[in-house]
C-alpha cells in the first residue's frame, strides 16, 4: 500500500496546520539545528537544506554575474515607487533563475535597509532610500512588493528587512547604544519600518549590530511590542552575522554564551547568522540552554514555526504548485532596459545656469577620477555590462568631439638606493574575474598569488596615483590592475579594483626622515623590498625594516586637467568616491569635503575653462563650493547602466527628474554628532533643521519648468483630500515630483514639531503645455504625534498648513486647514507618576536599560549634570512626598517650574548592580498643573517618578 501523504505535504491545507504537522514530526535535535543560518536537510522526511540570507539591495549579491541596479539611495532619488517596484521583480526573478542553476542562491534576500539616512556622514548611506521616514517607507514598501510577488499564497523571494532599529553608525558599531526617546522611537525610527510591514510584504526584519537605549537589539523588546503587533503573518528574525557572539564578545552583556542565545531567542531572534556555515557552535549554546533550563521547547517550536512559514510561502513544499518554480528570467533586454530607465531616474540636477543640456555639437572634455569608472559596492553583483560616463558621452558625441584626463598623479616612488618599484609584466590574465564565480562570504575571497610580486629596478614603472582623502591612496600599474597585497604579504599588481571586506589595495605615504614610508592600511604594516620581492614587513618588526621612498612626479592630476579643459567647450568634473574606501560598511566618513585631490581637479578645470560642470558620482552627500559652478549634478553609483544614463541626461535625451533623499548640509559644523540620535533635540534632517542646507531634502531641477495652481483641500472622512493643477510650462517633455508637506501651525503646548514634514509625493511625466490634477488623500492619523504625556499618538486641533511644492523649501501652493483632533491633557502625575523616559526636554541624560528585559531608564551622561523637562504635570489637590526608584550611585533633585530644587534624594550606598532599583522618598509639596524638572548627578538610573499625598 502507498503511505498516505504526510499533511504538511498536502497543498490543499492552510500553511499554518502545515507548519503545525511538520513541526509535530521533528525530534528537538532537528529543531535547533534548524536554528542556524544554514539549516541541514532531514533526510528521513524529505525535508532540504536551507539558508536564510542572500543578499539583493540593488541586484542579487555576491553570486556571480547579474543585472546591477543604481545603489538603493539611488533608487530613494527617483522618489518612484513604480520604478523601485519593478526593480524589486527583476531582482527577484533573476534570483530565481540564478538559484535554478546555483543552489547556494538563496531565496529569503536580507533587503531592503530602511534605515533612515539621520546623519550624512554614515559609512552605509549607500543602502538606505531617505532621511524621512514616509518616503523610506514607500520606497521599501515597493521594493519588497517586488520582491516578494503578487500571487496571494506563494512569494517570489522572501524580504528581511534591515536593520532594526536606530542604526547609523560603523563607529564603534556593535558597542555603542543609540539613546532614542519615545517621540523620535514611534515617529521616526520605527514608522519607515512600521509601514513596510504592514503593507503585507515583509517576511522578517535583521536586528542591527549596535544597542538601543542601552540594550543590544537582539535583545530588542520592541520585536514583540511593536513588530510582530503590526502584521498576523510569522515574520522572520534573523540574525546579523556574528551578533550573538557580541552578546558576550564585545558587549559582555551576559557572563555566558547559552545566557546570551536563550536570552536572544526569547527575545524574538529566530535564526542566528554566526560562525558561517559551522553550525556547531551556536547549537552547542542552544542544547547548553535547553539543559541548563534557560530555554523550553516551546521556545524552540516558536522560531521554527516562522521559519517553517518562510518556506512553505517560499513553495519549498509545493513544487508543482509553486508559480515561480521555472522564472528563468536572467539579464533580460527588459532587464538591461530597466536598470538604465532607474539609472536616468536616479540623476538629480542640483543647479543649472543655462549650461545644460550639453548642445548637440559641443566639444566636452570628461575629466575626473570617476570620469572612466562604473564602481561596484560591496553589496553589488558582478557586472555583465558596464558603462562609464566618459563611455556613455563617446556613445552620444563621438569619440571625436571628446576628451579626456582622468586626473590621477604619475608617480614613480625611489627607494634609498636609487632603485625604482617595478611591474613586472604578465600576461597571466584569470579566466573570470574576481568574484565572477560568487561566493557565499565574499570576504573570504584569498588575493591573488599566481602574479609575480614588485620588485626593484633603474628605471621603475610610473604609477596612477589617487588620494582618496584622509591620506588614503591607491596606487595602480599601467595595465589598470591596482597594487594589492595578498595573504603570502607580498605586492602584485593584480586587482582589478579596490574591493574586499579588508580593502587590500590602499596605503599611506607617511612622512619619514627626507623621504616616506608606504604603509599598507590592510595590514597596517610598512612596505619593504626584500630579495624575494617587495613586500609588507613582517607583523613584529615594526617599522625597522621599512624602505623609505622618494615619491618622484611625473604629471600632476591637475595639469592634465588643465590641458583637456581648454581645449572644450564644456568641461565635465566627474568627482566622487569609491564605495569601498572612506566611507562603507565599517567605517563611517570624518568629514563632507571633496577629497583635496579631487579639489584640486575641480579648482584646475574652473579655472582652465568657466563652462564646468560638476557630476558627483556619489554614495552620500557633499559640502562643495557651487557658487561659481554653472552646474551641478548628483547621482549614486548607478549600476551597469550608469555611464549611459548620466551621458543621456547631459545631452538633454531624458530631463533629470531626481529629488534628494536626504538634506545636503553646506558645513560639517551643521552636523550633530553622529552619536546623537535625537532628532528633535538635536534639530536633525530637514524636518527640525533650522540652518541654511546647501541643497534641501527633495531638491532637484528639471530642463522644464513647471506651474502649480488651484488648490484646494478639505477634511472628509477622517482624512484631508489636496488637489491641485500641475502644467508643463517649458518647452520638453519631462518628469515632476510633486511634493505636500505638512505643519502644525498653533501647537497647544510648547514643544519641538517638525519645521514641515513630508506626507505625500507623485512623480508624473508631462509634456509641454499638458496639465494634470494631482490629488492627495491624507489621512488624519499621519499628521498625529507621539503624546509622552499619554503614551500614545494624538492629532493636536487648530490650524495645519498644507505645502504644495518642489522641494521641502520651494513651496509653490499653500493652504490651511483646522482638525478638531484631541486637546492636549496635563499628566496625571499625582496619580499615575512619571515614567523618567517620558520627558519633554533634557540636556546632558541618555536612555539606558531599565532591566536586560525591558524597560527605559535616564541617566546623566558621564562626566555631566542632567536635566529633565516634564510639562504640565498635574498634582491634583495636592502631594506631599516623592518617591523615585534608582539604581547606582549619585543624585536626583526635584523643582516645579522655575522654582529652587526642593528634594534632593540619594541611596545610602550604591547599589548592588545597575538593575537593583532602590525607592527613595522625600517631602514635596505641590498642587494644581505644573512644570516639572529633574536634575541628575553620578551614575544614578532614575527609572520612575511617584507622588503621593
Amino acid at each position: 500500500m502507498t503511505a498516505p501523504t504526510p499533511p504538511f505535504r498536502d497543498p490543499r491545507l492552510p500553511f499554518a496546520k502545515r507548519v503545525d504537522d511538520l513541526l509535530s514530526r521533528l525530534t528537538l535535535d532537528e529543531k535547533t539545528a534548524f536554528l542556524h543560518q544554514f539549516a541541514p536537510a532531514v533526510e528521513r522526511l524529505g525535508i532540504a537544506a536551507f539558508r536564510t540570507g542572500q543578499e539583493a539591495l540593488h541586484g542579487v549579491a555576491w553570486m556571480g554575474p547579474a543585472t546591477v541596479f543604481p545603489q538603493a539611495v539611488g533608487l530613494g532619488a527617483t522618489w518612484n515607487e513604480e520604478l523601485v517596484r519593478r526593480v524589486g521583480e527583476a531582482v527577484s526573478k533573476e534570483a530565481r533563475a540564478m538559484r535554478a542553476r546555483d543552489e547556494r542562491v538563496g531565496l529569503n534576500v536580507w533587503s531592503p535597509t530602511v534605515n533612515l539616512l539621520r546623519h550624512p556622514l554614515w559609512g552605509r548611506n549607500e543602502e538606505g532610500y531617505s532621511e524621512d521616514p514616509r518616503l523610506t517607507s514607500a520606497v521599501a514598501t515597493a521594493y519588497t512588493r517586488g520582491l516578494r510577488g503578487d500571487h496571494p499564497a506563494y512569494w517570489r523571494t522572501a524580504p528581511v528587512l534591515k536593520h532594526w532599529l536606530a542604526h547609523n553608525n560603523e563607529t564603534d558599531r556593535d558597542t555603542s547604544s543609540s539613546s532614542v526617546r519615545p517621540r523620535v522611537l514611534n515617529e521616526y525610527d520605527l514608522r519607515a519600518f512600521r509601514e513596510t510591514v504592514e503593507a503585507g510584504a515583509v517576511a522578517g526584519v535583521m536586528p542591527a549590530y549596535n544597542l538601543v537605549n542601552g540594550r543590544p537589539n537582539h535583545l530588542s523588546p520592541y520585536l514583540g511590542r511593536h513588530l510582530r503587533a503590526w502584521t498576523e503573518d510569522e515574520l522572520l528574525v534573523c540574525s546579523d552575522a556574528g551578533a550573538p557572539s557580541n552578546l558576550v564578545d564585545s558587549e559582555h552583556y551576559f557572563d555566558s554564551h547559552e545566557e546570551a542565545t536563550a536570552a536572544a531567542l526569547r527575545a524574538g531572534v529566530d535564526s542566528f547568522t554566526d560562525h558561517g556555515t559551522d553550525s556547531s557552535r551556536i547549537l552547542a549554546r542552544l542544547r547548553g540552554a535547553l539543559e541548563q533550563g534557560l530555554l523550553t521547547e516551546a521556545d524552540v517550536d516558536a522560531a521554527v514555526r516562522r521559519q517553517l512559514s518562510v518556506r512553505f510561502r517560499l513553495g519549498e513544499f509545493d513544487p508543482e504548485h509553486d508559480p515561480y518554480a521555472d522564472c528563468d528570467a536572467f539579464d533580460t533586454p527588459e532587464h538591461r532596459a530597466l536598470a538604465r530607465e532607474a539609472a536616468e531616474q536616479a540623476v538629480v540636477l542640483l543647479k543649472n545656469d543655462g549650461v545644460l543640456p550639453l548642445a548637440p555639437d559641443s566639444r566636452v572634455a570628461v575629466v575626473g577620477l570617476l570620469a572612466d569608472e562604473c564602481k561596484l559596492d560591496w553589496y553589488s553583483g558582478t557586472l555583465i555590462h558596464r558603462s562609464t560616463p566618459l563611455e556613455g558621452l563617446y556613445e552620444r558625441f563621438g569619440a571625436d568631439r571628446v576628451s579626456f584626463a582622468e586626473g590621477v598623479d604619475r608617480v614613480r616612488l625611489r627607494t634609498a638606493d636609487g632603485a625604482f618599484l617595478h611591474v613586472l609584466p604578465s600576461d597571466d590574465s584569470p579566466a573570470e574575474a574576481h568574484g565572477t564565480q560568487g561566493a557565499l562570504d565574499p570576504a573570504l575571497l584569498a588575493g591573488r598569488t599566481d602574479l609575480p610580486p614588485l620588485t626593484t629596478d633603474a628605471v621603475g614603472t610610473e604609477l596612477a596615483l589617487v588620494d582618496w582623502g584622509g591620506g588614503v591612496l591607491t596606487l595602480r600599474a599601467p595595465d589598470g590592475r591596482y597594487l594589492s597585497v595578498a595573504g603570502d604579504g607580498f605586492l602584485r599588481a593584480s586587482a582589478d579594483q579596490p574591493g574586499g571586506w579588508v580593502v587590500q589595495e590602499t596605503f599611506r605615504l607617511e612622512a619619514h626622515g627626507d623621504g616616506h614610508l608606504l604603509r599598507h592600511t590592510g595590514t597596517g604594516r610598512p612596505v619593504q623590498v626584500a630579495a624575494d620581492g617587495v613586500k609588507v614587513a613582517a607583523p613584529d618588526a615594526g617599522d625597522t625594516e621599512a624602505e623609505v621612498f622618494e615619491l618622484v612626479v611625473a604629471e600632476r592630476g591637475e595639469d592634465a586637467v588643465a590641458r583637456a579643459a581648454a581645449g572644450a567647450d564644456v568641461v565635465v568634473v566627474v568627482a566622487g568616491n569609491d564605495p569601498h574606501i572612506n566611507g562603507r560598511e565599517t567605517e563611517d566618513r570624518t568629514t563632507l569635503r571633496l577629497p583635496a585631490h579631487q579639489e584640486r581637479l575641480l579648482r584646475a578645470a574652473r579655472a582652465a575653462n568657466p563652462a564646468t560642470v560638476l557630476a558627483l558620482v556619489s554614495a552620500y552627500p557633499y559640502a562643495v563650493d557651487v557658487e561659481t559652478l554653472p552646474a551641478v549634478l548628483w547621482t549614486a553609483h548607478g549600476g551597469q547602466a550608469a555611464g549611459t544614463a548620466l551621458a543621456r541626461v547631459l545631452a538633454g535625451d531624458v530631463s533629470p527628474a531626481g529629488r534628494l533623499p536626504q538634506t545636503w548640509y553646506a558645513d560639517d559644523a551643521d552636523l550633530p554628532d553622529l552619536l546623537d540620535y535625537d532628532v528633535i533635540g538635536g534639530r536633525q534632517t530637514y524636518l527640525y533643521f533650522e540652518g541654511t542646507p546647501l541643497f534641501p531634502f527633495g531638491h532637484g531641477l528639471s530642463y522644464a519648468s513647471f506651474g502649480y495652481a488651484d488648490l484646494t483641500a478639505r477634511v472628509r472622512d477622517g482624512a484631508v483630500a489636496v488637489s491641485f493643477t500641475l502644467t508643463n510650462t517649458g518647452e520638453v517633455t519631462a518628469d515632476e515630483v510633486a511634493q505636500l508637506y505638512v505643519r502644525a501651525e498653533a501647537p497647544s503646548v510648547p514643544r519641538p514639531r517638525p519645521r514641515r514634514e513630508l506626507v505625500a509625493h507623485r512623480r508624473l511625466t508631462l509634456a509641454p503645455g499638458a496639465s494634470d490634477r494631482v490629488s492627495f488623500e491624507v489621512p488624519l492619523s499621519a499628521l498625529a504625534f507621539w503624546d509622552v504625556a499619554h503614551d500614545r499618538w494624538r492629532l493636536e486641533p487648530g490650524p495645519y498648513a498644507l505645502l504644495v511644492g518642489a522641494s521641502s523649501e520651494d513651496v509653490r501652493l499653500s493652504t490651511t486647514v483646522t482638525l478638531d483632533g484631541e486637546p492636549a491633557v496635563p499628566r496625571p502625575v499625582g496619580t499615575r507618576g512619571l515614567e523618567a523616559v517620558d520627558f519633554d526636554e533634557q540636556s546632558g541624560t541618555e536612555i539606558v536599560d531599565r532591566t536586560k528585559v525591558a524597560g527605559d531608564a535616564v541617566t546623566a551622561v558621564a562626566g555631566r549634570t542632567g536635566e529633565l523637562l516634564y510639562r504640565d504635570c498635574d498634582f491634583g489637590t495636592g502631594t506631599t512626598g516623592v518617591t523615585v526608584s534608582v539604581a547606582g550611585a549619585g543624585s536626583v533633585e526635584v523643582a516645579l517650574g522655575g522654582g529652587p530644587w526642593t528634594a534632593a534624594l540619594s541611596p545610602d550606598a550604591p547599589t548592588a548592580g545597575p538593575y537593583d532599583y532602590v525607592d527613595l522618598g522625600a517631602d514635596f509639596t505641590a498642587a494644581g498643573v505644573h512644570d516639572l524638572r529633574i536634575r541628575l548627578r553620578g551614575s544614578l538610573r532614575l527609572a520612575h517618578v511617584g507622588f503621593s499625598g
